[in-house]
């Protein structure tokens, strides 16, 4: 798949990706910046979103030329400007909460009945159903409380109230 092929050569080598989900019209990720993007800024007196923040823009846009020539049309491939929230700060409940949310998405859009019968997302990763990974498992697992046995259950577990209105 052309996204993920973009995916990973432009965010893969500078991050630590923990959770993505590809929709018709937006897409999620949960990143983490790794060492070679903190080199990058080091090296270039850059701060740390703007190496990322460059690399997405060039996903984006090469993404959207490719398709929008394939399917023979012109114009904006996604609903709304990309937006980048850092979470640092915001504690293990709401990473969690985000790493869920993610992978709810194509639920929640009534794209799909079954979160694992999702494609193009991480999901399939975590739950053993895809042998190619994007994700730093390991790294997911220490941030997050999810248990891999349990993994396709509790992915379906409720996102609290209280961090909905900051996925959007």
């Amino acid at each position: 798949m052309f996204f993920i092929g973009k995916v990973r050569k432009l965010i893969y080598p500078v991050s630590d990706i923990l959770a993505w989900c590809l929709m018709p019209n937006h897409f999620h990720f949960l990143i983490c910046a790794n060492q070679e993007s903190e080199d990058f800024i080091k090296e270039s007196h850059r701060p740390n979103v703007q190496v990322l923040s460059k690399n997405f823009g060039t996903l984006l846009s090469s993404y959207s030329q490719a398709l929008n020539k394939s399917i023979k049309r012109r114009g904006k491939l996604f609903a709304h400007n990309t937006k980048a929230k850092l979470i640092s700060q915001q504690g293990n409940d709401y990473i969690e909460n985000c790493f869920f949310y993610i992978h709810q998405n194509p639920l929640n859009a009534r794209l799909v009945k079954k979160i694992e019968n999702w494609k193009y997302s991480s999901f399939q990763d975590y739950a053993g159903i895809s042998k190619e990974s994007l994700c730093n498992k390991n790294l997911a697992s220490d941030l997050i409380n999810f248990d891999k046995e349990n993994f396709i259950e509790q992915s379906y577990t409720v996102i609290e109230e209280k961090y909905l209105h900051s996925f959007h």
